[in-house]
């Protein structure tokens, strides 16, 4: 079968962390929002919020799945992504619906 086979299905997922300051991520499915101090992101592993200072999404290929954030980190928080998944609908348009 010719054509683009590509899968939903995970792919390789990795979290690098250097110096608190940049973080670099594989296996990212969508970034859902971001600003100075959040940003939130649906992983093959679940939803990911990065918290912290000045924060800005340095490099986003979405056809790869990669994603780096530089800025202060303060914490990483994975949660399940099912209710993301099953609504079909971003974080924002859920939040001003």
């Amino acid at each position: 079968m010719e054509g683009k086979q590509e899968k939903q299905s995970a792919r390789p997922h990795s979290c690098v962390i250097r110096d608190r300051s940049f973080v670099s991520l594989t296996g990212v499915r969508e970034v859902i929002s971001f600003d100075e101090n959040e940003v939130v992101m649906d992983t093959d592993m679940g939803l990911l919020t990065i918290r912290g200072k000045q924060l800005h999404v340095s490099r986003l290929t979405v056809e790869k799945g990669e994603v780096e954030v530089e800025g202060t980190v303060e914490s990483l928080l994975y949660s399940s992504n099912e209710a993301f998944r099953k609504s079909g609908q971003s974080l924002l348009s859920r939040l001003f619906h």
